[in-house]
């Protein structure tokens, strides 16, 4: 029986040279892609697991990354690295487009059908693509209600599924409320989905090192939002034929 194919790749983004995880489909044929961003913390097997997953429903699949191969488990450097980074929308665009780069040249991508998948830092990332006008056919995030300069949400071209924990202190009330106002303003054709009780990263697994008050693991949201988010794929980006 036929299984997916799994490889690092390596390519420079942000003065850094990033590794990246790459899952594809069994098969020859050319294959509708995701793009896969990680939380603050940088590319972890939380999201290599996931993008082997998309892979097996068809997809081909490139979890990115952040910080040059490194994942930051003490959150006072995540931090120090991330704020500056969600503050400057040109350098998330810049790594968004390295990795988008990466995806379109493997030979396996249907070119014409690419969404992206991102959560927490990498879901703000994937948003920058989308106001940055990328062709995506989806755009879905999990805990990244992050919104851009003005007027620039109208270049979104495809539909935007988020969603967040109720009790999310990173993405409060406000921000939800700021986040919908631009994607109205903008005409986006936007969903958002409050998961309730959860915390900020309530869909990644409870890791072994000291986190950032707020952040919580929730297993049922967690299934519920990863279906969601394959619910947005077989919506707007089928892989079956």
């Amino acid at each position: 029986m036929a299984t997916v194919t799994t490889r690092t790749v390596e390519y420079p983004a942000d003065n850094l040279t990033m590794i990246g995880y790459l899952a594809l489909p069994p098969g020859a044929a050319r294959r509708p892609a995701v793009l896969i961003g990680p939380e603050g913390m940088g590319l972890s097997d939380v999201e290599r697991r996931r993008a082997e997953a998309l892979a097996e429903l068809g997809y081909v699949a490139l979890a990115f990354d952040l910080h040059g191969g490194r994942y930051l488990s003490d959150p006072e450097e995540m931090l120090a690295r991330c704020m500056p980074l969600l503050a400057d929308p040109d350098r998330m665009r810049c790594i968004g487009h390295a990795a988008l780069d990466v995806l379109r040249a493997e030979p396996r991508v249907d070119r014409d059908r690419i969404a992206a998948v991102g959560y927490g830092t990498g879901g703000a990332i994937a948003l920058e693509l989308g106001r940055d006008g990328v062709d995506l056919r989806a755009i879905g995030t999990v805990n990244a209600l992050t919104t851009g300069r003005p007027d620039e949400a109208a270049r979104i071209r495809c539909p935007v599924w988020t969603g967040v924990g109720s009790l999310d202190p990173i993405m409060p009330p406000a921000q939800r409320e700021a986040f919908t106002a631009e994607m109205q303003a903008a005409g986006v054709d936007w969903r958002l989905t409050v998961y309730g009780g959860a915390l900020h990263a309530f869909h990644h697994p409870t890791v072994d090192h000291t986190v950032l008050p707020g952040v919580g693991y929730h297993p049922r949201h967690a299934e519920r939002a990863w279906r969601d988010i394959v619910a947005l794929l077989t919506e707007c980006l089928p892989a079956s034929d």
